[in-house]
């Protein structure tokens, strides 16, 4: 699995060529979208990232055979995902058969992985006989927001948390709940996702404990980038926007009772920002001045402790 012709999301203009390819074997072209396999164990600091590709996303292929190819060539789509035990699992997509001299565009929507990050993405072909040739890769790029489940497994493995940017003193998969955060001094982010991200919503439950604030973020850019849905101590639920400065977009009264679970959701589309607690909406504003354009979600807690289930991202339409 070669990384040929990187661009910052995809490969692009490259030739994958092969020689004496017999049937039974592959040639594959891949780009990582998460910690590379090579990298688990760096010495020294660790490698800390999100991946850039998720379940719900599309991925979009062009390829096309050289026309001074011997025979015939199957061209598929495939992933590797972080599974049980951090092993790499292959998923397959679409697929086709190319004649010499034709092309194909491939169109893949990424389905549910059971939560396993996914590492990198690329395209494999197999020879119909024994044959040297060229199939070209015009791009391979994808786009959308995610329709993701951002939740603890049920099988073993560690690169499911490593997923999350962690910016709180303390985070551990807890039992009985798939996160507890807990932040001494401050506000902390637990952060995912990637800056494509534009429209979408975002809903998690969470049970603050002993907090000054706790809650839920959307096109999350870094530690003091981006919108957030906040139940806060002083008895107020505030829609609030961190850039150069936060800012209280709106609030309204809301005693928050600790020990007490909470159903947050907050919903990003153009300039349109709604925010729900326990199903009702509490919050449907524009933020026209500077807004926030895309990136990604976060819990997040201010001096105290949480614990939260599930983080469920899906598409959201204008």
């Amino acid at each position: 699995e070669n990384v040929a012709g990187h661009s910052r999301q995809g490969l692009r203009s490259l030739a994958i060529r092969y020689r004496s390819l017999s049937p039974g074997r592959v040639a594959r072209v891949a780009t990582d979208t998460f910690i590379p396999p090579e990298t688990l164990s760096m010495p020294g600091y660790s490698l800390v990232s999100s991946p850039t590709l998720y379940p719900g996303q599309t991925v979009c292929a062009g390829v096309a055979a050289d026309p001074g190819n011997a025979s015939l060539v199957q061209c598929r789509l495939y992933l590797r995902a972080y599974g049980a035990n951090d092993e790499l699992v292959t998923t397959y997509g679409p697929e086709a058969v190319l004649e010499p001299g034709a092309a194909r565009e491939f169109t893949w929507r990424i389905g549910d992985t059971g939560g396993a990050p996914i590492a990198k993405v690329g395209v494999e072909v197999k020879a119909e006989r024994q044959a040297d040739g060229t199939v070209y890769l015009d791009y391979l790029t994808w786009a959308g927001a995610p329709d993701v489940k951002l939740a603890k497994p049920d099988w073993g493995g560690t690169m499911w948390w490593r997923a999350w940017v962690n910016g709180v003193d303390q985070f551990n998969p807890g039992r009985g709940h798939h996160y507890r955060l807990i932040q001494n001094h401050g506000r902390g982010l637990l952060i995912q996702g990637a800056r494509d991200w534009t429209d979408y919503q975002v809903s998690v439950t969470i049970t603050p404990h002993l907090i000054e604030a706790a809650g839920l973020g959307a096109r999350v850019q870094g530690m003091r980038r981006y919108y957030a849905l906040l139940l806060c101590r002083d008895g107020k639920a505030r829609l609030v926007k961190a850039l150069d400065g936060e800012v209280v977009l709106a609030e309204v009264g809301m005693p928050v009772k600790f020990d007490t679970t909470y159903e947050l959701s907050l919903k990003v589309a153009g300039q349109q920002i709604q925010g729900w607690v326990d199903g009702q909406m509490l919050f449907d504003i524009r933020d026209p001045d500077r807004p926030l354009d895309g990136g990604g979600v976060a819990l997040l807690c201010e001096e105290g402790r949480i614990t939260a289930g599930a983080v469920t991202v899906s598409g959201a339409r204008h």
